[in-house]
């Protein structure tokens, strides 16, 4: 088991801190002055951009869950975060898309933030593992979305 000292001295790793330099860089980008719908047709063409950056079952996943989310919840808002896919509401990160790739992972994550509030008794998943999607998973996860959304 590692101990804080051990991982203190580890650090971090070089997907963490690429992690890290492009949120730095998102929180950077906007200093251009524009009008909501200009930031929000922005944010929504980097997502795009960033998911046809993507390759095979990354790229597939990302696309299915990007239609999936935008249909169960328009209101959310798409926008890039630590470099992954994310969907606000009311600006605040609701739920996200990372690529297998982003950490050398065996699957991509769908995973939901706090402001979710997707509370089920005192044990709920707040995040899953995805290699494939069939049409009743695509379902279960857009109920799951819109749920969220309507807090």
């Amino acid at each position: 088991m590692a101990t804080n000292q051990d991982t203190a001295q580890q650090g971090f790793t070089d997907a963490e801190k690429a992690a890290m330099k492009e949120r730095a860089a998102e929180v950077r980008a906007p200093k251009k002055r524009m009008t909501k719908a200009e930031k929000a047709a922005a944010d929504v063409q980097a997502v795009l951009d960033k998911i046809a950056s993507f390759s095979g079952t990354d790229k597939t996943l990302a696309e299915r869950i990007h239609r999936t989310v935008t249909t169960a919840a328009p209101q959310l808002a798409p926008k890039l975060w630590y470099g992954m896919v994310a969907y606000a509401l009311d600006g605040k990160v609701l739920c996200f898309f990372q690529d297998a790739a982003k950490f050398d992972a065996r699957y991509a994550t769908f995973g939901f933030n706090d402001v979710a509030a997707l509370d089920d008794g005192t044990l709920w998943p707040t995040s899953f593992a995805v290699t494939g999607l069939d049409e009743a998973q695509e379902q279960f996860l857009a109920e799951l979305v819109a749920r969220a959304a309507t807090r």
